[in-house]
């Protein structure tokens, strides 16, 4: 999850750079000045812009494509974990129990 939110974030800030370049020729003949000037502010800049860009990729990775190795998502291991197991949905799905239940299953019947 983290992996793949760092890579959308290099990607969006790469396509970021190449834009920016490509818009802001003017300023070629003063780089020297720009960055001597500049150049702290623009790097702290760019690094409270990564991480906000990662913040937000990593959030909409977790909500959208977040699973658990049995295919259901998180939201729903959530839930059973907040008292809502008793739900019919989740007590007859056995991907959705715990090895625990399904051992108190076992020694009920």
């Amino acid at each position: 999850m983290i992996a793949n939110a760092l890579i959308l974030t290099i990607a969006i800030l790469l396509a970021l750079g190449f834009w920016l370049m490509g818009e802001l020729k003017f300023f070629i003949p003063y780089r020297a000045v720009l960055l001597h000037q500049y150049g702290t502010v623009i790097l702290a800049f760019l690094g409270v812009l990564f991480i906000n860009v990662f913040a937000i990729a990593f959030a909409v990775n977790r909500r959208f494509f977040s699973r658990t190795q049995e295919g259901n998502s998180l939201t729903s291991i959530s839930s059973y974990k907040s008292g809502r197991e008793n739900s019919p949905h989740l007590r007859l799905n056995p991907l959705t129990r715990s090895w625990a239940d399904n051992v108190a299953l076992i020694f009920t019947r």
